[in-house]
């Protein structure tokens, strides 16, 4: 086949972009940028477009098919030509699904802890040497890519995103892949830019619930009262599997998981973690992986990228970083930290990046998120704001939403890098959540501030 990608650059695009040129297909593919790790993979495999735009002439008659990333707009050039010559056009999600319709899909979705459940499903698997297609929210340990497609393969295990699917398709990701195997691991609303309301937000869910095929299995997070509700309520001809939170306990720093053979010690750490093994763990016994196998892989499982990464330690202090950026997440991170170190002095530190966290009205959601730090630290970018279009967010709104009188507040990313670098590291923890950056920390310089 010969394929085109509108948007190559994209971390799930350029992923999707190599599994299929790996499956020998003829790739091709533009964007108007493309930063790293995207462009040396890309390049590495002859696919980094030669030239950044949107170049109408790409797109040929002989094409079998275009895929459109989220990053294109509806106006693109490339799509245009693409319409005029009634080429296909797919959305990542639409492509993946045409690409696992003879075979059994296992949906990962929830809005909190679904790459780490997908993660954890993954490394089982692979220790196990059980061969699978999958799709995964961030790179792993002992992955190449975070898409693999093959013919071969009977399973597909897919992260199934709440996102928008693409400019021109504005489902939801996840309600495009029809699973006959999934997972929900709770519902705590995000993505205000696309679901202004809750209600609308958790519509999107009771939607995935019935997309299962008849006669599928759901695992899901009965802690989760909105879930719970939502999935008692279905009319869908399921099968349901209720999980919770493993008993488990931390001693001397370290969380030792209560299993039937003892208490076993595992590298993740927080009952918001637990709570994704328990998940896990059914999902791999439904793909013939039986517990005590299950719990012997589980134990080298040292986390997912930016979920609760060590990216530095000393024998004084020890540096996390985190994706975290949900107010249900930040609050399970921070806690599950202090959790794990009772005895440390924990200092959260919280970049508010996205769209949601930046809206004015949805920044009461965060009262109380970081209440589990000793210190807390919350930097934004007033340039941010201005750059996705929304009202301004003073100092003030910030103090009073996240409602903690001792609330450090940044604006000026020079200033929060000061704060780190002369911060006095003497048992302590650093917790960094953010998808962004602090206005371009250099994160490997945090290891010679902690010395």
């Amino acid at each position: 086949m010969y394929i085109h990608f509108i948007a190559i650059g994209g971390s799930a695009m350029h992923n999707l972009a190599l599994a299929l040129h790996n499956k020998d297909y003829k790739i091709t593919g533009s964007d108007d940028a493309v930063y790293e790790p995207s462009r040396t993979r890309l390049l590495q495999k002859g696919l980094l477009p030669k030239e950044m735009g949107w170049f109408p002439e790409k797109i040929t008659a002989n094409l079998d098919a275009v895929i459109l990333g989220m990053h294109a707009r509806e106006d693109n050039p490339e799509l245009q030509k693409a319409t005029e010559l009634n080429i296909p056009v797919y959305s990542y999600p639409e492509f993946l699904y045409e690409q696992s319709k003879e075979k059994t899909r296992v949906v990962i979705g929830g809005s909190h802890g679904k790459t780490t459940i997908t993660s954890m499903v993954l490394h089982v698997l692979k220790y196990h040497q059980k061969e699978v297609d999958y799709m995964v929210g961030a790179q792993l340990e002992g992955f190449d890519t975070m898409v693999h497609l093959t013919k071969e393969n009977d399973f597909i295990v897919l992260e199934g995103d709440e996102y928008l699917s693409s400019p021109i398709d504005r489902r939801p990701k996840f309600h495009l892949y029809k699973p006959n195997i999934a997972l929900l691991s709770g519902i705590a609303w995000d993505h205000i830019n696309v679901f202004p309301t809750y209600e609308n937000y958790v519509d999107q869910f009771r939607i995935f619930i019935d997309s299962i095929v008849k006669g599928g299995i759901l695992v899901y997070n009965e802690e989760d009262l909105q879930l719970k509700k939502l999935v008692s309520e279905t009319t869908n001809t399921i099968r349901k599997h209720p999980y919770q939170t493993p008993e488990f306990r931390v001693e001397d720093e370290k969380t030792l998981l209560q299993t039937p053979e003892g208490d076993m010690p595992v590298s993740v750490f927080g009952s918001h973690n637990l709570q994704n093994l328990a998940g896990a763990k059914w999902i791999c016994q439904h793909m013939g992986i039986d517990e005590e196998d299950f719990y012997e892989a589980i134990s080298s499982f040292k986390g997912a990228s930016k979920r609760l990464e060590r990216i530095a330690e000393t024998s004084k202090a020890i540096v996390f970083k985190d994706f975290a950026h949900s107010p249900s997440k930040v609050m399970a991170t921070t806690k599950a930290v202090k959790h794990q170190y009772p005895k440390k002095q924990i200092v959260a530190c919280l970049e508010l990046h996205t769209y949601s966290s930046l809206n004015a009205e949805f920044l009461r959601e965060y009262q109380g998120a970081l209440n589990a730090a000793d210190t807390a630290v919350v930097y934004f970018s007033p340039e941010a704001i201005q750059n996705k279009k929304l009202a301004p967010v003073a100092e003030e709104q910030i103090f009073n939403a996240f409602d903690r009188k001792d609330l450090q507040v940044y604006t000026n990313p020079e200033d929060f890098q000061k704060l780190l670098e002369q911060q006095h590291y003497e048992d302590v923890v650093l917790l960094l959540m953010s998808s962004g950056t602090y206005g371009g920390l250099d994160f490997n310089k945090i290891a010679e501030w902690i010395k």
